[in-house]
Formats: C-alpha cells, structure tokens, sequence
C-alpha cells in the first residue's frame, strides 16, 4: 500500500509538466509541418541565365555544372549523376549515415533505386550473361537427369495399415451383423518374455 501510495504522489507531482511538454510538442510540430511544402518544391525551369544561376545557388551547385532533367517534369530539379552510396567514402562524416549523405544534399531523381544493399549502377558484374545462361541450363539439367535417374524407384514410406474404430467400419461399410469379426488393434497385456 505505501508503494501505491508513493507512486500516487509522485505521478500528481509530475502530472502537469507532462501535459505541458505534450503541447508543446504538438504545436512544434505543426509549426514546422508548415513550411516544407512551399520550401521545397521544385520551381519552373529556368529561362534565363539569371534564373538558372538562381537555381543552381537553391540545390547548392555551380551555375556551370546545372543542368535541368530533359523531361522537365520535375520543375527546375538539376540532372545529377547517379552515383551509388556503396561507392562514397564510408569514413567521412555524413549527416545520414546509412545513407552517406548530408542534409540537403541534392540527389539523382532516380536515387530511391539504388543503395548500399540493392543495385549498384558502378559495379561490374560478377559473371557474364553467357554464364548466367549457361549455370541456369546446367541446373535444369542436373535436375532434369536426377528426376529421369530416379523415378523408376518409387518412394512408399512404410506405415501401418490405417486403424477405424468399430472392428474397421465393418457394418458401416455393408458387412453383415451375424458375421462381424472382432478386430483388436492392441491390448493391455504385457507381451510374453
């Protein structure tokens, strides 16, 4: 009971900062809830040198080396490399390590494809397509000869002949009632030594 009782006191002690700091992160929130949207948005494709070099100042590059997607779909978003995180320097202080990038570091329109664990654009295969080709038809085929080596030898697991109750279902199944045999699948005794 004084456990309870400590514990009472100490949750009334505490009770109004609680729901004080629950306010206050809500309303944090929705303030910073606000602005991403408007701030982040890609604008209209530059015309004029002014305006590609005002682009180019927002993702953080050169004027010379902007260059807006062909397709334009994405507004004023720059035509980046598409360089895999697997070939960063993993010993430089990132902002996002898993990712090895900073904040707000500009990325390839595409980067959502590729990552440290899937496809990687830079990397050389490890076989050729004609090895590919060649691994593949040699396991069916090593398959394929197991299956034809094999099958003449068929696979029956042994079991015991399956038990029904009611001497084997012997009047269920049609058998005359003068006639019904008494099927013991086992007994209480002891075998005999």
């Amino acid at each position: 009971m004084a456990t309870f009782r400590k514990v009472c006191l100490l949750l009334s002690k505490h009770q109004k900062p609680l729901f004080r700091l629950r306010k206050a992160n809500l309303s944090t929130t929705s303030i910073l809830a606000q602005y991403w949207n408007k701030d982040w948005k890609p604008g209209p494709i530059p015309r004029t040198p002014e305006e590609r070099a005002a682009a180019a100042k927002k993702y953080g590059l050169r004027p010379e080396d902007y260059n807006v997607l062909a397709d334009g779909d994405i507004g004023d978003y720059p035509d980046l490399p598409l360089v895999a995180r697997s070939w960063r320097d993993p010993f430089e202080d990132y902002d996002l390590p898993g990712e090895r990038r900073n904040y707000g570091e500009p990325v390839n329109a595409t980067a959502d494809i590729i990552g440290a664990d899937l496809w990687d654009p830079n990397a050389d295969g490890y076989y050729t397509y004609g090895q590919i080709v060649f691994y593949a038809v040699l396991t069916f085929c090593g398959f394929l000869t197991a299956y034809l080596a094999l099958s003449p030898y068929e696979y029956f697991p042994p079991e015991m002949p399956k038990q029904y109750p009611f001497n084997n279902l012997y009047l269920e199944k049609g058998g005359d009632p003068a006639n019904e045999p008494e099927i013991k699948h086992y007994t209480f005794k002891r075998p005999e030594e």
